[in-house]
């Protein structure tokens, strides 16, 4: 189990500090951010599987009850390739953190649900009142888009049951018609890649833990990605320099080539569109991704091994 332990831990520390760091100051994820989000995806979930590894044989070292529970369908020569019959102190007191950041987690994951439905409702209230319901007898105005009467020109995706496309009349107003097939299509990126979950849980993670370079980096990086991602989808089907122009119209008053930090992605993003990098080779792609969908069984194979290696 000491083992065990020590490398889940080697593991988890390694995956959360000088992983991100490296990924942060690599240049091919802004030319693949699909495969760069899947990394950092990959990266998130072997730290979290390392946890709960460790946990799982922390707890069945300290409780009994745990331990029988986990061992009971296992031969006994199983449970003693663990040595399980003694904990030691640092042990327990890693188990005991384990517990408190595994109820954390789930507290942090909980509360940025809920804010989130909370969020959706509260505006789906507003469209209610900015665009009523029509008298009785008319055809319902509900479908997968909504056009609102404002001159702030705007357009978003707002996820749900069922999921809308919110577009102004300002923006309509604004665009030309290739521009607007380009900002729809950017929006419907977003939804079909469902990339409302990883914000959500790039953000609870972020908040719950701001000190670990990972989730802070996960974070930061998400939200990025998840644009790169959509400007990818629209500059495929509408083109690169209409998509460009087409957010430089939807956001020129808000400053979108200003230096300033909140817009510098704006910028960012017109810039990659202007001047498309060149994506990585197809069998790189495959490569790094399979890399990456192994790396979270790492921790699987670390604990399994003693158990393997007895039944061998």
């Amino acid at each position: 189990m000491t083992v065990c332990l020590l490398l889940l831990t080697a593991v988890a520390l390694t995956a959360a500090v000088p992983a991100p760091r490296t990924l942060v100051r690599s240049l091919w994820p802004e030319r693949e951010p699909v495969v760069a989000l899947w990394v950092w995806q990959c990266l998130v979930a072997t730290v979290l599987m390392c946890c709960v590894a460790a946990l799982t044989l922390g707890a069945a070292a300290v409780f009994h009850t745990v331990r029988d529970r986990v061992f009971a369908p296992a031969p006994p020569a199983v449970a003693a390739a663990y040595d399980l019959s003694v904990a030691p102190l640092w042990a327990v007191t890693l188990t005991f953190l384990l517990a408190c950041g595994a109820a954390w987690t789930t507290a942090m994951l909980a509360r940025e649900l809920v804010e989130a439905r909370r969020r959706r409702d509260r505006t789906r209230a507003h469209l209610r009142e900015r665009a009523p319901e029509l008298p009785a007898g008319l055809p319902a105005a509900r479908g997968p888009m909504l056009v609102l009467e404002d001159e702030y020109p705007d357009a978003w995706w707002m996820p749900g049951h069922p999921p809308q496309l919110v577009v102004t009349t300002g923006a309509l107003h604004r665009l030309t018609d290739h521009q607007l097939d380009a900002v729809l299509t950017h929006e419907r990126g977003h939804a079909r890649a469902h990339h409302d979950w990883p914000l959500h849980l790039s953000s609870a993670l972020a908040t719950g833990f701001p000190r670990v370079p990972l989730f802070s980096h996960f974070c930061d990086q998400t939200h990025r990605l998840v644009e790169l991602a959509a400007d990818d989808t629209a500059s495929r089907r509408c083109g690169h320099l209409t998509t460009a122009m087409a957010l430089i119209e939807l956001n020129q008053h808000r400053g979108v080539l200003s230096c300033a930090s909140s817009r510098r992605l704006l910028g960012e993003r017109v810039d990659r569109l202007l001047e498309p990098p060149p994506r990585l080779l197809r069998r790189q792609r495959a490569l790094t991704t399979t890399v990456a969908a192994l790396v979270p069984l790492l921790p699987l194979l670390i604990t399994l091994v003693p158990g393997l290696t007895a039944l061998g």
